[in-house]
Parts: structure tokens; sequence; C-alpha cells
């Protein structure tokens, strides 16, 4: 027996399993935008003369521990969509759309895990940050990902590949997005958008001045004897 979801067929749920499509994060919020942080190993290609180009890897099964569960990026048969990196790839530095450092020569999938050739652009900024992944300051790569269809499993259960044991939830069909040389990886047990909370944009001086001036005229007011 086989079901069908959003036209893929899935094999019959025996395990506790259930798989699910899903935009957002498998609790059903709306600012899920996941990174992924890891010790890459990043090494410069060998036989470069400027240096610009470097191998490495910037994802991979291991469970990684969000505020609503444990997450699996499955790494299996066509689960990892490429496409996006192969074609319009960029690399970010912390994964700011405004700070594009390079781009992605080559994607591929190794042994579980998601690995790329990038080279730096030949910009100010760029070879900044290119000199500091060189001389070993920064070590951190992250991936930044959507995630089209999830498979949770229940504790105690085992996925329906059997590869896996839960409680977790598995992305079967997850597309990375970009890559990030970061110089402080996010909280991976919170998801992005909550590893730094965004504060209230601040009042004007000017607000802060006026409330001033009413808290003023009100205690001149009360040590007046005025009716308020």
């Amino acid at each position: 027996m086989e079901r069908t979801i959003q036209g893929n067929r899935m094999p019959a749920d025996r395990s506790g399993a259930r798989e699910r499509p899903m935009r957002q994060n498998p609790q059903g919020g709306d600012d899920f935008r996941p990174v992924r942080f890891m010790e890459a190993g990043i090494r410069a290609l060998e036989g470069e003369d400027d240096g610009r180009r470097f191998e490495l890897s910037f994802s991979s099964e291991e469970p990684y521990t969000r505020w609503y569960g444990v997450e699996i990026l499955d790494h299996s048969g066509d689960c990892m969509d490429l496409s996006r990196l192969q074609s319009i790839g960029v690399v970010l530095f912390n994964h700011n759309t405004n700070k594009v450092l390079g781009k992605i020569e080559k994607a591929w999938n190794e042994a579980g895990r998601g690995k790329a050739v990038i080279a730096f652009d030949e910009d100010e900024e760029a070879e900044i940050i290119r000199k500091k992944v060189a001389g070993g300051t920064l070590k951190g790569v992250s991936v930044g990902y959507s995630v089209d269809a999830w498979e949770e499993v229940a504790a105690g259960k085992t996925s329906s590949d059997g590869r896996f044991t839960g409680p977790c939830y598995i992305a079967k069909k997850w597309t990375p997005l970009e890559i990030s040389i970061v110089s402080v990886p996010a909280d991976p047990t919170v998801g992005v958008g909550r590893s730094q909370e965004e504060l209230p944009p601040m009042a004007p001086l000017s607000c802060y001045e006026r409330l001033v001036q009413v808290n003023e005229n009100y205690a001149r007011a009360l040590k007046g004897g005025e009716r308020i």
C-alpha cells in the first residue's frame, strides 16, 4: 500500500513516521529560515596561482537540535536539490545578502555530505575575508536552506528507510540556497530568526524629549496643587 503526497509516491507507513509537506518549521511556524553551521575544514585547492578557490563541506546528516526538536537533513537519493547552488549559488558573509564574497563553482553530494568548490571575488571586501580564511582565522561555514517536505519520526520508531531513530524530523526534500563564511555560528537550538531576537526600532529622540517634558509638567502641576 502506498500513499501520494504532493505528487510523490511514498511508502506505506509501518514505522509510526508520517510524511508531510512543509515550507515552515515542523511546528507550523512561518519564521523558519534555517541555517546549519559546521566546522567545514576549508582548504585551498592545490595548483592555484591566486589562491582564490577553496573546497569545503557545507552540510551533513548529523542530527541537529533546534527549538522544535532534532532535525536531520537527508542526503540520500534526490532529497537534496543542488540545482540552485549549481546555477546561481553565491558565497555570503554571515548570511548577509548584501555581502557577496564570491561564487559557487561546483556543488555535489559525497558520502552523505554536501561539498562545494567556491571562488572568492577580487574586490576589497572579499579579499579581506579570503585572507582570513586562508590564514585560518575564519573556519566556520554555514548553509542557508529551505525545506519542502518533512518526515516526522516518533520516539522509539524508525524512519521509512530504516536509517534514523526518533524522535526526529527528517528533511526529505530540501534545497541549499547559499553558503556563508561565518564568524560566529547561530545557536542551533533556536533556529534562524530566533538566534538573535530582533529588537523593536528605537523611537526618535524627540519622542523621549517630549515624554520628559510631559513628566516635568505633571510634576510641577502636582507641586502647585493643580487638578490633573
